[in-house]
């Protein structure tokens, strides 16, 4: 009997439900569609799919290691599935669930077909701690505040990590040929500007479990005060490895249980798998979260910047060398190319942005602070930086990145007032007091080089405010 194991975002072979269930059947294969055509699913950003290649490569190897063919295949899924299924001669296919509204109704889609071909379809729960349907508040809606939300998720019963398949039974007859990886030219060549990507990352489960593992060793004890200083390695660095499914969700809080106790870090740090499940428990309920105010009155804000003008890279980062940057900013250097340069004049911010280039990660203190600034001192719609975070980052999640940025703009579920507008000076002073991150990503903040502040702070807090109010 055949098998297959549709994989997404859950790039492990380890307490993946849908492979163990797949290989406990005889023969599984193990398959992977490249989806970005499908109706409303959002194709990945660049740095994203750098990721995904080398994802991919590891998972490969990996599968190997078990008898598990991974076969790539690039197309609409609601076609591509169920063609590859009758070709390799498959009776069963599994995966693990998905929560956004396109691609619950792709895997809708499938499991139909399937049932009127004889093919036994299911599908597991697997990337979240609790599946979103089953999380009410007492009047029987979703949650639209994080501490009861969290208060009620995390006194449920989450199941122990599942082990990796044994070595599964050789496909009989082979398998249909797939993609070669190369061929969907997923890392940047024009120019190629991942290397420090290759510098700070390494895609993979065992990369993910390692840094799980550094992460418990030492900086969870602190992590209640260390998350917030960007200069520190206090953060866990585990948001790529969730994004992707190199770790899951099960894993990290089983094994956070061993230092559960130990001080006040491995707690906070629970919530923030919390917040992760918050993430998804809004995008579940809003599928339109990357595009949509989840509060209406929102809609009339008088934002800059048009919607939908936020992926593109600037001309100043296109050059040979992607990593370099003028000596000054040009004088006709739109606001909004500034920003995603790092060349604001505001130390902070451009460290933020200048981190977020090169490793495709920001650390999450700042980037709290460069949305604030883009939203509220530039007066940019969310939706904009929501995009380019979404071009840039490796661990661009489809929940946690729009809701971020919702949560930022004042207009998502129990978001941050508007007239909270962090001071990115004052939160320098109190962050990065020793200007260590700052001098770290823009040497020259402290020279005659660096440009003016491209608003002044608090005159731009003052507009912000006023907009504010001709919403209220």
């Amino acid at each position: 009997m055949v098998s297959i194991a549709w994989l997404r975002d859950d790039l492990r072979t380890a307490d993946n439900p849908a492979l163990l269930s797949a290989a406990q059947d005889g023969a599984a294969v193990a398959l992977y569609v490249l989806d970005e055509d499908s109706p409303g699913i959002r194709p990945l950003g660049a740095a994203a799919k750098w990721w995904l290649h080398h994802a991919l490569t590891s998972l490969r190897q990996d599968l190997e290691a078990l008898g598990i063919p991974l076969v790539l295949l690039r197309g609409p899924a609601g076609s591509v599935v169920p063609a590859f299924v009758q070709e390799a001669g498959a009776e069963r296919i599994c995966w693990n669930r998905r929560y956004g509204g396109p691609e619950r109704e792709v895997d809708t889609a499938v499991k139909a077909w399937a049932a009127g071909a004889d093919v036994h379809a299911e599908s597991f729960q697997a990337s979240l701690l609790h599946e979103p349907w089953t999380v009410r508040t007492g009047s029987g809606g979703p949650y639209r505040v994080f501490t009861p939300f969290w208060r009620t998720v995390s006194a449920m019963d989450f199941r122990a990590p599942l082990s990796a398949p044994e070595k599964a039974a050789a496909p009989p007859g082979g398998m249909p040929a797939g993609d070669d990886l190369a061929d969907w030219n997923l890392l940047p060549k024009h120019p190629d500007w991942s290397a420090g990507l290759a510098e700070a990352w390494t895609p993979g489960e065992q990369a993910g479990l390692s840094a799980l593992e550094d992460f418990l060793a030492g900086p969870v004890q602190d992590y209640d005060d260390g998350r917030d200083r960007p200069a520190k390695p206090g953060t866990s660095r585990l948001s790529p490895y969730l994004r992707w499914g190199h770790v899951s969700p099960f894993q990290v809080w089983h094994t956070l249980s061993r230092v559960r106790g130990n001080g006040p870090g491995p707690a906070v740090f629970g919530t923030e798998i919390g917040w992760r499940e918050f993430c998804w428990h809004q995008l579940f309920h809003n599928p339109e979260l990357a595009t949509k105010n989840l509060r209406p009155a929102f809609d009339g804000f008088p934002w800059e910047h048009p919607q939908g003008s936020g992926p593109q890279t600037p001309q100043i980062l296109r050059g040979k060398d992607a990593q370099a940057r003028p000596d000054s900013r040009p004088d006709d250097l739109d606001p909004l190319d500034a920003w995603k340069a790092g060349l604001t004049g505001i130390p902070l911010v451009d460290a933020g942005q200048r981190q977020l280039w090169r490793m495709g990660w920001m650390h999450n203190r700042v980037r709290m602070v460069a949305a604030s600034f883009l939203i509220k001192n530039l007066g940019i719609h969310w939706r904009v930086g929501e995009e380019w975070f979404w071009e840039t980052l490796v661990d661009a999640d489809p929940a946690s990145n729009p809701a971020n940025w919702q949560w930022v703009a004042g207009s998502g579920a129990d978001a941050a007032p508007f007239f909270r507008i962090f001071n990115p000076e004052t939160q320098a002073k109190r962050f990065d007091p020793d200007g260590e991150y700052v001098t770290r990503w823009v040497p020259e903040a402290l020279t005659p080089l660096y440009p003016e502040p491209l608003v002044d702070l608090k005159e731009s807090r003052r507009h912000a405010l006023e907009a504010y109010e001709s919403i209220r």
